[in-house]
């Protein structure tokens, strides 16, 4: 009838997935966030909790669940990773005191059941500072070429300038599509 007409010409309804944001404090997951919402990223406060988005990209809406890195909150990552589609993890590649840290963190989230084969994106963020060490130096400290039960890729980025971000939101979709197939 009429409503299998309007679907045909709209087209099949958006994919939805669900995406959590995890990385430590002052990482710039928020600044992502609105980064990718195609919002004002000039102020950005930390996020105590959590905040949710939901974000049009390559004709899927992406839930986007950015959780706060505080070491306080960290235990409670786990309770959000139910059902995840991808888990995107943010790293500042500028706090390289931090690194140990922040290997250590996204190694526990990667051995949680909940996440067992969900394809990891790292956005390497924060190379617009000349401190920041190179995508593939964080990729080898972080011994991601020893993931082999998932799909991972580690994307250089500045969300505060957005240069990157975009790549990485293309290596999703052809995660997606992967997926479909």
């Amino acid at each position: 009838g009429l409503l299998s007409v309007i679907h045909r010409l709209k087209g099949s309804p958006e994919q939805e997935l669900r995406i959590v944001l995890l990385g430590l404090d002052n990482a710039g997951k928020t600044t992502l966030l609105k980064r990718l919402a195609s919002e004002e990223v000039s102020t950005i406060t930390p996020t105590q909790g959590f905040n949710i988005k939901s974000v049009h990209s390559h004709g899927f809406k992406l839930n986007v669940w950015d959780i706060g890195g505080q070491r306080s909150i960290r235990p409670y990552w786990k309770k959000y990773l139910g059902s995840t589609d991808l888990l995107i993890y943010v790293i500042d590649s500028a706090d390289q005191k931090r690194f140990e840290e922040t290997g250590q963190e996204l190694a526990e989230l990667t051995e949680e059941e909940t996440l067992t084969g969900v394809p990891l994106l790292v956005f390497a963020n924060k190379q617009d500072l000349v401190t920041a060490a190179p995508a593939a130096e964080i990729a080898e400290g972080l011994s991601l070429h020893t993931y082999r039960d998932r799909e991972w890729q580690i994307q250089a980025c500045s969300a505060l300038s957005g240069e990157g971000v975009q790549d990485g939101m293309n290596w999703i979709s052809s995660q997606i599509m992967n997926r479909k197939k």
